[in-house]
């Protein structure tokens, strides 16, 4: 007997369901600089940078004698071309399998020559860029979710059995995709529907949860498992909605006549995404305006130890992506 079928049996019977990101990213995918302002860049953990040019888009266009290019990463050593990173003849940088230590500020100064037409004579010209890049990742989801049932009284063992049964029937229908329900509950309200009696109203509350006991288990040989994480409680939202449009049919269905006296309330369910960032991340539109809906890794003097949404300040941490403080 499937569920949803199940569960109104029951009333019946107690009564009597990447890419990257810059403001100045090109068509092309490069990220020019700009002279004296750093330029923010967002890379997805996992995922390469995109191609960080040594110069400006002005400058780009111009005629360049002499070129010379040299890169500083955050930990101000030198860079070269390694299985981390890859620098062109060019200037480009790319920054390859993007990790949150490797968030920070990258310095490069371009040297090269003009020359003057009548005399030949050189002269030596430096311009620095400079690009703060910081690892992100996808927030992960949950639902927090609210639905209405009818009932005889606000008293009485019947309400009780009725959220035990819907938490175990919610349970059962998204175990198999590693998420459950947590912080259920309820409380009952006396309601007055216009041009009806007064009628009592089990008001229920509870979170989709996509981090069941294990649920690491399932993201096999995924090095982040964002996105495997957000499709299976995306499955189990729409499993639960269509749990109780399921409970609404059959109301109207099968009671046309005889209406029991504990029954979901139709149009009754709410749904409301949570977001919630992995430990050593947090959101800040302010801060991030270019990855206002993305979890940055938290800068130096943050720290997120949980799965909070923000970085709370701890001025003792010098590094990128810190879940403690010291």
């Amino acid at each position: 007997m499937q569920v949803w079928l199940l569960l109104s049996v029951v009333l019946c019977y107690l009564a009597g369901s990447a890419r990257p990101r810059s403001s100045l990213l090109s068509e092309n995918g490069l990220v020019y600089g700009k002279p004296g302002h750093p330029v923010k860049i967002y890379v997805k953990l996992h995922q390469n940078s995109p191609d960080l040019f040594c110069m400006d888009s002005q400058r780009a266009s111009t005629e360049i004698v002499d070129p010379t290019y040299l890169w500083i990463g955050p930990n101000e050593k030198t860079l070269t071309g390694n299985n981390q990173t890859s620098i062109t003849e060019t200037g480009k940088l790319i920054v390859k399998d993007f990790q949150e230590i490797l968030s920070g500020l990258y310095t490069c100064t371009l040297s090269y020559k003009t020359i003057k037409a009548e005399t030949q004579e050189e002269t030596v010209v430096k311009k620095r860029y400079d690009f703060l890049i910081f690892a992100y990742r996808e927030p992960d989801y949950s639902y927090q979710m609210s639905v209405r049932f009818t009932t005889k009284s606000c008293v009485g063992r019947y309400n009780d059995q009725l959220f035990r049964l819907l938490k175990k029937i919610l349970n059962n229908l998204i175990s198999d995709l590693s998420c459950h329900i947590i912080e259920p509950s309820y409380k009952c309200h006396v309601v007055k529907i216009p041009e009806h009696d007064l009628t009592r109203e089990l008001f229920i509350t509870f979170q989709v949860n996509p981090f069941a006991p294990g649920w690491r288990d399932v993201c096999n040989a995924s090095v982040d498992c964002d996105e495997v994480t957000n499709g299976r409680i995306l499955k189990a939202r729409d499993r639960v909605e269509e749990f109780f449009q399921s409970q609404a049919n059959i109301f109207s269905h099968h009671f046309n006549k005889t209406v029991p006296a504990m029954h979901f309330v139709d149009h009754s369910l709410h749904v409301v995404r949570m977001d919630s960032c992995r430990p050593g991340f947090g959101k800040n539109e302010g801060l991030h305006s270019n990855c206002a809906s993305c979890c940055v890794v938290c800068s130096p003097g943050t720290f997120s130890p949980d799965t909070d949404v923000t970085c709370q300040i701890c001025v003792s941490v010098t590094i990128y992506g810190a879940k403690s403080c010291p």
